[in-house]
């Protein structure tokens, strides 16, 4: 209940701030927080816009999952095994700085420009995020834990689902609630070429008209939606790693 009053407490400041703002920079440049509320209230009554909103989750639940899928996997694989670990470093470490939002044409030109290539862009942005915390916690289980699983008889089997996952878990709940954040970020460019529907269409077609207060509607939904994400994988968290609140 804290944590609920916390954020509304939050939410009343951050629009009584926004008022004042918009008072002091002018309605037009700035609207204020009622006049994008009713914008919002009118454009949710609309079937398109749910359209927007529904392309914009698909696309990026797709992502999270085909990232998930192919990250953690690799990642655990490459904190278990440190002699493949030490070959794959190099790679990793040169691929992981490049700003992945620069090969958007690439990737586009490669994979379409329909879903599959927006889909894939963002998979490759959060990919390395997921990856490389669920190596560094599998590198960093302690190595106690895994002699003391050994000496009682374990295989390695044993180790992986009662230690190393389990000491992961919660690395990998960390990540998904940064990627959230990076992915609904991205969401926007990514969005923003050859599409009618995401929320980056939302915003980027209210801007070509001037609608000052769709484009803030839509940048109030894209928050909206990036706190929901964050707080599904804080509540799953909650739910599979008991042990880490204790």
């Amino acid at each position: 209940m804290r944590k609920y009053l916390r954020y509304i407490y939050t939410l009343a400041i951050l629009i009584i701030l926004w008022q004042i703002v918009s008072m002091m920079a002018g309605n037009y440049a700035l609207p204020g927080p009622i006049t994008v509320l009713l914008k919002l209230v009118d454009d949710a009554g609309s079937q398109k816009y749910w359209q927007h909103i529904g392309a914009s989750v698909f696309r990026i639940m797709a992502a999270l999952a085909i990232s998930f899928v192919t990250a953690v996997p690799l990642g655990l694989f490459l904190g278990m095994t440190p002699k493949i670990d030490r070959l794959a470093k190099p790679l990793i470490y040169l691929s992981y700085p490049v700003p992945k939002i620069v090969l958007l044409p690439i990737v586009l030109l490669i994979f379409g420009l329909g879903d599959l290539g927006k889909i894939v862009m963002l998979a490759m942005i959060l990919f390395f995020q997921l990856l490389i915390t669920t190596r560094d916690a599998a590198r960093g289980v302690n190595r106690a834990a895994r002699y003391s699983l050994y000496s009682l008889g374990g295989t390695n089997q044993d180790l992986f689902v009662h230690v190393i996952w389990p000491s992961c878990l919660p690395a990998v709940f960390t990540s998904l609630r940064i990627a959230a954040g990076t992915v609904v970020a991205v969401l926007f460019f990514v969005e923003s070429i050859s599409t009618k529907y995401g929320m980056g269409f939302y915003i980027l077609d209210a801007w070509g008209r001037a609608d000052i207060p769709q484009i803030f509607a839509g940048m109030v939904s894209l928050a909206v939606l990036g706190v929901i994400l964050y707080e599904t994988f804080d509540f799953m968290e909650r739910i599979f790693c008991r042990w880490n609140r204790i």
